[in-house]
């Protein structure tokens, strides 16, 4: 088996993570595996907040904890959040944004990250206070949040295997 079914095979989410920060080259390159997802006619509608700014980090918590009524943080202590959003105006924003994310999955694991994917960011994003965010940072264009990759260093080793479902597969030769 290649190393990139290994990475593939081996991911787990990550729900608990040591507050020492992820290095800005691991972000980069983790960002890049996002950049090159495919997309729908190749119109790369998504975007990619990488936040490590703690005060925003924290921000974000607060307004995804809200959506779900909750007061805790459903980042798991993660430093670092990628947020992706994608063009509202373009057929196939939802699986682009979701193929921007599963790449960065896969890539944080195969440099040693942890990470997990955190929904809710359509709410965060549909907020007055998310889209206050957006444009203070410039980002005015009519986007929808897709989801948030939370990263870092995990906090204990990973979770044991779940199997696979039966029937998970229909081959039709």
């Amino acid at each position: 088996m290649n190393e990139t079914m290994k990475t593939i095979l081996s991911r787990k989410s990550t729900k608990k993570y040591l507050p020492t920060p992820v290095e800005p080259e691991l972000i980069e390159q983790i960002v890049q595996a996002g950049v090159y997802a495919p997309t729908g006619m190749g119109k790369q509608s998504p975007i990619i907040l990488a936040v490590t700014n703690k005060e925003v980090r924290d921000q974000l918590s607060r307004i995804n904890a809200g959506v779900m009524g909750r007061d805790m943080d459903p980042f798991y202590g993660a430093p670092a959040v990628l947020v992706v959003l994608a063009r509202k105006d373009v057929p196939t924003y939802i699986y682009d944004g979701s193929c921007v994310i599963e790449n960065m999955l896969i890539a944080a694991h195969s440099l040693g990250l942890g990470a997990c994917w955190i929904h809710r960011a359509k709410e965060e994003f549909e907020s007055e206070e998310g889209l206050a965010l957006l444009k203070s940072l410039g980002i005015e264009d009519e986007y929808e949040g897709i989801g948030n990759v939370i990263l870092g260093y995990p906090d204990g080793p990973a979770h044991p295997d779940v199997p696979r479902k039966e029937g998970y597969i229909y081959y039709v030769k």
